[in-house]
C-alpha cells in the first residue's frame, strides 16, 4: 500500500531523514520506535507531504505522492493524526468531527460515521455540544482520531497517540486501534511507548537519528536484547 525509498528530508539546514525506506501492507499496523528526535514524527510528515522530501520517493497504492499537495495526499485516502492532538478548541466536537470529512459529500454515509466515532468513544457523544478545548487530554486525543477516521482513510497515520495520557486512558486507545484496524484500515503507527506499540502491531521499524536500524515482526522486535534494553527498558 505505502512505499518509501531512500527518502531524506530537511528543516532548513539540519538532515531529519537520511535514507529512510519502508513498506506497509494493506491491512497491517505497522510501527515506527525509535528515541525523541529519531525521525519518526517527519517520517509521517513527509507521507502527509507537509515536510518536502528533498530525495528519494514515496508511493501509495502505486502512484508516486512524493511531490503531491497535503490536500490531494488526503483525498486518495491517507489521513494523519497529529502530535499533540491539534484538534479546533473553539469548534464544538460534533463541529471539529464534520471537519474531519469536509472533503466528503455524502451526507448519508457522514451521518453513519458520526454514529460509529461515537460507538467507538462513547464520551464523545455526551460531549458532542462542549468546545473542544474544554475536554481532558484523552478525550482531545479520543476526538482527533474519530475526526481522522471522518475522512473515511484506507491509511490513517497516528503520531504518539499515548502522549501525556493516564495508562488507563492508553489501553482505550490502543483497543480503539486495533478495533479500527480490524475494522479495514492500514495504520501507520509512531509510539513513544514501545511496548504498547509491539504488542498492537504486525511489524515494526527501529529509527535511529533519521535511519532504520532495524526491522522485523513485533514478536521478532519484542524479543531482541538492543529492543529490549533500549525501548522496553528490559535487560
Amino acid at each position: 500500500m505505502l512505499e518509501m525509498w531512500g527518502v531524506q528530508a530537511y528543516y532548513g539546514n539540519i538532515q531529519a531523514l537520511k535514507d529512510i525506506s519502508l513498506s506497509v501492507q494493506a491491512g497491517e499496523i505497522v510501527t515506527l520506535i525509535g528515541a525523541n528526535g529519531a525521525g519518526k514524527s517527519t517520517t509521517l510528515m513527509t507521507i502527509s507531504s507537509v515536510v518536502a522530501v528533498r530525495a528519494g520517493s514515496i508511493s501509495f497504492e502505486g502512484q508516486d505522492i512524493t511531490k503531491m499537495s497535503t490536500d490531494r495526499v488526503v483525498g486518495l485516502g491517507i489521513t494523519q493524526v497529529p502530535e499533540g492532538r491539534m484538534i479546533f478548541p473553539a469548534l464544538t466536537v460534533l463541529e471539529n468531527l464534520r471537519m474531519g470529512g469536509y472533503l466528503r459529500k455524502d451526507r448519508d454515509g457522514l451521518k453513519e460515521d458520526e454514529e460509529h466515532a461515537f460507538q467507538l468513544f462513547p464520551i464523545l457523544k455526551e460531549r458532542r455540544r462542549q468546545h473542544g478545548g474544554t475536554l481532558s487530554g484523552g478525550e482531545q486525543q479520543m476526538l482527533a482520531i474519530a475526526r481522522a477516521l471522518m475522512a473515511r482513510p484506507r491509511l490513517l497515520l497516528l503520531d504518539e497517540p499515548s502522549l501525556g495520557l493516564a495508562p488507563i486512558v492508553v489501553e482505550n486507545i490502543f483497543e480503539v486501534i486495533a478495533q479500527i484496524n480490524a475494522e479495514g484500515t492500514t495504520i501507520l503507527l509512531v509510539e513513544q511507548n514501545a511496548q504498547m506499540a509491539l504488542q498492537v502491531a504486525h511489524r515494526g521499524y527501529v529509527l535511529e537519528t533519521g535511519r532504520v536500524t532495524m526491522s522485523g515482526t513485533s514478536s521478532e522486535l519484542l524479543a531482541d536484547p538492543k529492543v529490549r534494553e533500549a525501548y522496553l527498558g528490559m535487560d
